[in-house]
């Protein structure tokens, strides 16, 4: 420890409770539960979908809603998951829970594998992973003093590594895992992730004694509600003209949250700020009764809420492409020519996806190290962009995919039914086109991913208000969770539609008696008008702190002669 971070802590109050932080000797349990928790969850839902159509023989339609279903409540679920650990259990207690949890999913799974009479469960394994996504990341940067330098330092450390142990898992999921799941057992193939799990599980649990367990200090969520149902109570009393001078604006000491300026959008709100007389406060300055009469920043905060939604729901939409390339991506590879050269080694068709966090993977430090300073030297900006304009980049990428991928299944399609080179048994002839014809699409949603998925961490982290991070964190999985139920509603409704159609069923289990091709120029399409609604919401966009109101102000006094 430095000279200056003695220093700080000798300044630290004396009051408040002292933590043993242990940041660098708690990270090999961190980040050990980490990796193994993240090669055990990736390795046993990557390959899924090939389980389900080929062990149990589902049908493509059946087993692809199944998956988005399943993918939709896990991603959701974290919603839960963080106002659960914000409000009652905090991060050790719930991490703990949800690791065991994903365990005794994942053996069940292994089980169905191993025992020909079982059956799997419907959407059972892993269902508690919402505990562990909106927590491991913040109870890692739990254990180091944010208040020192070499705290921070450690934050920084632990983040790098933390998306480092993502992609190795995807990796080695997508590569190793699902060989031995496709080619040698899915017995094996599952009880591999499940044995990788029991690892996490047992380094997570080994490091208790060191870790720094935080105390929940309760849900954001109280003060949004109380917003609400105040200015419902005060639906009838009018704005005042001056509303960032007039309304009640205490701010408790000891917040975390950083003092917000007021903003004109969402005005109604700013009817549960206006004190009235029967309106009491109490000697520290606070409202007596916060379900009659809320602060300020209160408001401002449920604005910066309300703001954050329209973006959300772009993004949502976004992921429907990413989806299908986590999907029927699968099923194209089934019924192409995945031969390695003259090897005869074949390519698990789900191993294909690896090309997205290769492209991810690449892209990343080159967008820091050499594009974001170019850019920096042209706009000013810290980041080169805006986080809104590198999300609008990944939406155009996205829309650029799913045509490439349209055009792809269509040359695919024409070669399987000109000169087939083989019969997939449970699907139809395989295509003589090459499966790397897959991979330029999903290095582009990798591309895509690297602009809008990054940029959507930041956005979150940087315009909830401070207190609501974890449950701004879940918002990102949650996205996820409304793009598979979409994708899940889309192919239901497709399949249907197309059943009697002149054209023939889009999405039938043999690809080559379909037309994929078309389903992927509907997502284009989608994703055209999701652009243009996304153009709106960003330029209606206030940043949070941004003071639209004193900037007018200040503008206009500029503007007039000065009083002699």
């Amino acid at each position: 420890m430095t000279q200056k971070d003695m220093e700080n802590e000798k300044d630290m109050k004396t009051d408040e409770p002292q933590l043993n932080y242990r940041g660098i000797k708690a990270m090999p349990f961190v980040i050990g539960n980490e990796t193994f928790e993240k090669l055990g969850t990736i390795g046993t839902s990557t390959n899924l979908l090939v389980y389900l159509t080929t062990v149990f023989n589902m049908k493509s339609i059946t087993a692809t809603t199944l998956i988005n279903v399943f993918i939709g409540t896990t991603n959701f679920a974290t919603l839960l998951g963080a106002f659960l650990c914000d409000t009652y259990f905090g991060r050790y207690k719930t991490l703990g829970f949800a690791s065991v949890a994903s365990l005794v999913g994942m053996l069940m799974l292994t089980l169905t594998a191993a025992i020909k009479k079982l059956h799997p469960p419907s959407c059972g394994a892993e269902g508690d992973r919402g505990g562990i996504r909106p927590c491991n990341l913040a109870f890692g940067a739990d254990q180091f003093n944010p208040n020192t330098e070499s705290g921070k330092r450690g934050i920084s450390s632990f983040f790098n590594w933390y998306y480092f142990t993502y992609t190795f898992a995807m990796m080695v999921s997508l590569t190793i895992i699902v060989y031995v799941q496709s080619d040698v057992s899915w017995a094996w193939g599952l009880a591999i992730p499940a044995f990788l799990m029991f690892l996490s599980c047992a380094l997570f649990f080994l490091g208790s004694r060191i870790y720094v367990k935080l105390k929940p200090e309760g849900s954001p969520l109280a003060s949004i509600l109380q917003v609400i149902v105040v200015t419902v109570k005060k639906r009838h009393l009018q704005i005042p003209e001056e509303p960032r001078l007039s309304l009640f604006n205490h701010i408790p000491q000891g917040s975390i949250n950083s003092k917000l300026p007021y903003t004109d959008q969402f005005r109604l709100l700013d009817k549960a700020a206006i004190s009235s007389p029967e309106d009491q406060v109490k000697s520290d300055g606070s409202a007596a009764n916060p379900w009659r009469l809320c602060s300020m920043q209160q408001v401002e905060q449920v604005k910066c809420l309300m703001r954050v939604i329209p973006i959300w729901a772009a993004a949502s939409i976004y992921y429907v492409a990413t989806v299908q390339q986590q999907t029927f991506v699968v099923f194209q590879a089934l019924q192409t020519d995945r031969r390695l050269g003259s090897t005869g080694f074949e390519i698990p068709a789900a191993s294909y996806i690896v090309f997205t966090m290769l492209g991810l993977t690449i892209w990343i430090p080159i967008y820091d190290r050499v594009i974001v300073p170019l850019l920096r030297r042209f706009t000013g900006k810290e980041g080169g962009i805006t986080v809104l304009q590198k999300m609008g980049v990944g939406m155009v990428l996205a829309i650029v995919t799913m045509l490439i991928s349209a055009i792809v299944e269509e040359r695919r399609r024409a070669l399987a039914l000109a000169n087939p080179i083989g019969i997939e048994p449970r699907r139809g002839a395989i295509s003589s086109l090459s499966g790397m014809w897959l991979v330029p699409q999903l290095t582009l949603i990798g591309l895509s991913e690297a602009f809008t998925v990054v940029a959507e961490v930041e956005f979150y982290y940087k315009q909830f208000p401070e207190n609501m991070r974890s449950i701004g964190g879940s918002f990102l999985f949650v996205g996820f969770a409304g793009a598979s139920y979409l994708s899940s509603f889309l192919v239901s409704i497709v399949h249907k539609a197309t059943s009697g159609a002149a054209t023939g069923n889009w999405l039938p289990d043999d690809l080559n008696k379909g037309r994929l091709e078309y389903f992927y120029y509907l997502i284009a399409a989608m994703e055209v008008l999701n652009f243009g609604y996304f153009i709106i919401c960003a330029k209606w966009y206030k940043y949070k702190g941004s003071d639209s109101s004193v900037e007018v102000g200040m503008e206009k006094m500029r503007s007039e002669k000065p009083l002699v």
